[in-house]
């Protein structure tokens, strides 16, 4: 078990012009790691992986345990063998994700941070699944749900990657979020203060799995399409 590997399935910029298609079941991703996020088919909700259970929080706010035949056009695991790095109180997402950088000089690495306490102002959204001929990922994610909550003590699961390989993934931080109750979370769109422990992961490999089984993924000329623009977009 290699604990210094981030496993991912797809990029982001596949995402953008709408190849939505689920193309690695669970069972596999979960055969990577046992911590994680992604999405499903037709964008349908957001994942977070903690312990080995891949939690899916839909556009109703519902989260649910998916089971290992749920697919994921992309996705993010590895195995769990997080340090503590700091305790924060009443600091800013923004001041957590700058110490992390400051402490680690990890810039231009892959790492995951694992943020537990009581958050405030804590803002999510999950995407409404979107069936086939799939649109593009910035029209599929005008339907969205926002969720909030004002002070929720739970879990922030981030990926952090170099700006050298935005597109691959979104360069610099990827949260999500869920609760202790596993009753709310999803993507993390912001939060106002946390007080809690700062853990860390700082991978050496980022192990890339691409869909090639997939014919349209295989045939589309990205070229045509804006990536950075309209993943940007979508993500923030």
């Amino acid at each position: 078990m290699k604990t210094t590997t981030l496993y991912q399935h797809g990029t982001l910029a596949l995402l953008v012009p709408g190849l939505l298609t689920g193309t690695l079941p669970m069972r596999t991703l979960l055969a990577h790691g046992d911590t994680g996020i992604g999405t499903g088919e037709g964008l349908d909700g957001e994942l977070i992986i903690l312990d080995g259970k891949p939690y899916q929080v839909n556009s109703a706010g519902k989260v649910t345990v998916v089971g290992d035949d749920f697919t994921l056009p992309f996705a993010n695991s590895h195995f769990a063998d997080y340090r503590p790095l700091l305790t924060v109180e009443n600091a800013t997402r923004e001041e957590v994700h700058d110490q992390v950088l400051a402490l680690t000089h990890g810039a231009n690495t892959f790492f995951s941070i694992m943020v537990t306490g009581t958050f405030t102002d804590v803002k999510t959204r999950a995407v409404a699944k979107s069936s086939r001929p799939f649109k593009s990922l910035a029209e599929t994610a005008e339907n969205q749900s926002i969720f909030t909550r004002d002070t929720v003590k739970g879990t922030l699961l981030g990926y952090y990657s170099p700006q050298i390989f935005d597109g691959v993934a979104v360069g610099g931080y990827h949260d999500h979020f869920l609760d202790d109750d596993h009753t709310f979370g999803g993507h993390l769109l912001g939060c106002g203060r946390v007080t809690g422990e700062v853990q860390i992961q700082i991978f050496d490999t980022l192990e890339q799995h691409l869909p090639v089984g997939d014919t349209d993924y295989q045939q589309h000329d990205f070229s045509q399409d804006d990536i950075m623009g309209d993943l940007h977009q979508a993500e923030g």
